[in-house]
């Protein structure tokens, strides 16, 4: 039974961002963009993500599989993957670099009181989490950069 928790926990964000993926795939610009320094290839944003989706749904899951799980908890969840799942809309289909840069302000909120209130459940469910915030970090200083570089 917590075998078929943890395939949904998983398969949610993947599918999620796979479709994200797929919709803005044609509206992409980034190598044509002016790039930051410590700027990486645009081939490792699709495996980050993947990798990063994987733990998301895995950290949920150990939550879900252990009855953790409450409305507060899935509230945060769901909103920051909300906030996740827009931001490459933002930025590459509509191209509002700026506004982009000030959505992702709140997801790294979002996901630093994810990360606590995973932690006090589940210490493991919490630290999964933190590639997570470290990438959005980095996200956030490419962000603002290619904004002010382009």
């Amino acid at each position: 039974m917590k075998f078929k928790i943890y395939i949904k926990s998983i398969a949610i964000p993947l599918i999620l961002g796979s479709i994200v993926g797929f919709l803005i795939s044609g509206f992409i610009d980034y190598n044509s963009l002016n790039k930051p320094f410590l700027a990486p290839p645009s081939i490792l944003f699709p495996i980050i993500w993947t990798i990063l989706y994987i733990l998301m749904g895995v950290s949920y899951g150990i939550l879900d599989a252990n009855s953790f799980t409450n409305s507060k908890i899935n509230f945060i969840y769901y909103l920051q993957l909300f906030f996740n799942l827009l931001w490459p809309i933002i930025f590459f289909v509509f191209k509002w670099r700026l506004f982009a840069f000030f959505w992702i302000l709140p997801l790294l909120i979002f996901i630093i009181i994810m990360i606590l209130k995973f932690y006090n459940k589940n210490k493991l469910a919490g630290l999964i989490q933190i590639p997570y915030l470290l990438w959005t970090l980095f996200a956030t200083y490419l962000n603002l950069f290619i904004y002010l570089l382009n």
